[in-house]
């Protein structure tokens, strides 16, 4: 089985298609799909999904592009709200300076309340980082010396001083279809790179499908291209990697293993 640990099926492009999108990636072999929370305010369509659907998990929190919009939710909101036991993450946060859709100090303020969420509930923290290296090495260095937290650089795109020093920090580091793309040799360098207990896939559809979908809509299904390149290379199997990313999948996101195992358990009765 492989985990699509990050993709947004309330996005119109896949909520409108969304039995055919759900049945293509059962067919294709991904088990399990967390759909990404951009706005607080969207909560209730994630958790409707994700009740809806046994194989569907979701996130609480603020895209940075959305920072300006929810700028004052409080950590105390976001906990509350991540009680549910489908929402198996806080995110996704972070920082966002090529599109600087929202001013920068804002996105910083938001970001740190995630962190603080996430370091509050136990829960990992989705983070999103574009163009912002320096910004988040020096915050997530600094928010670490006040408490530990886990969490997960998603769709990695940056450089590899931020994979290296996410790594040391206790990060995973989880690769989208931009892995696959034919000038995207530094990406597949920090892939090659990262310790294999730390390595996620995902699609971030409908973003970014894959070779040979470059340029198309995006879908969870799709996932199973981005880790056949993953595969290739750190040198493994695909049965391998679709191991491995599992079990990174469920080390990190435990919560997402507790709900698996209350389901089954519910079932067997």
């Amino acid at each position: 089985m492989l985990v699509d640990s990050h993709c947004h099926l309330d996005f119109p492009d896949l909520q409108a298609r969304l039995p055919d999108i759900l049945a293509a990636a059962t067919a294709a072999g991904v088990g399990r799909m967390v759909t990404i929370s951009t706005h607080v305010a969207r909560y209730e369509t994630y958790q409707a999904l994700a009740e809806a659907h046994g194989n569907v998990f979701f996130t609480v929190g603020t895209h940075p592009h959305n920072a300006a919009e929810e700028p004052d939710v409080p950590a105390k909101r976001l906990v509350e709200l991540s009680a549910h036991p489908r929402c198996v993450a806080i995110g996704e946060a972070g920082l966002d300076y090529h599109y600087d859709k929202s001013p920068r100090d804002v996105q910083r303020k938001v970001f740190s309340t995630h962190i603080e969420a996430a370091r509050e509930t136990g829960l990992p923290l989705v983070i999103h980082a574009r163009n912002a290296d320096e910004d988040m090495i020096e915050i997530l260095s600094d928010e670490m010396r006040r408490g530990r937290f886990s969490a997960v650089l998603h769709c990695f795109s940056s450089g590899e001083k931020l994979a290296q020093v996410g790594v040391e920090l206790g990060l995973y580091v989880s690769f989208s279809g931009i892995l696959t793309f034919k000038n995207s040799e530094e990406i597949r360098r920090v892939a090659a790179a990262t310790p294999r207990d730390r390595l996620l896939v995902e699609t971030d559809a409908p973003y970014l499908a894959p070779v040979p979908f470059r340029g198309k809509t995006n879908e969870p299904a799709y996932v199973t291209h981005t880790a056949h390149v993953l595969a290739d290379v750190i040198g493994v199997t695909e049965s391998d990697i679709a191991r491995i990313t599992t079990d990174n999948f469920y080390r990190l996101f435990s919560k997402a293993a507790q709900a698996d195992t209350a389901r089954e358990q519910a079932h067997a009765s």
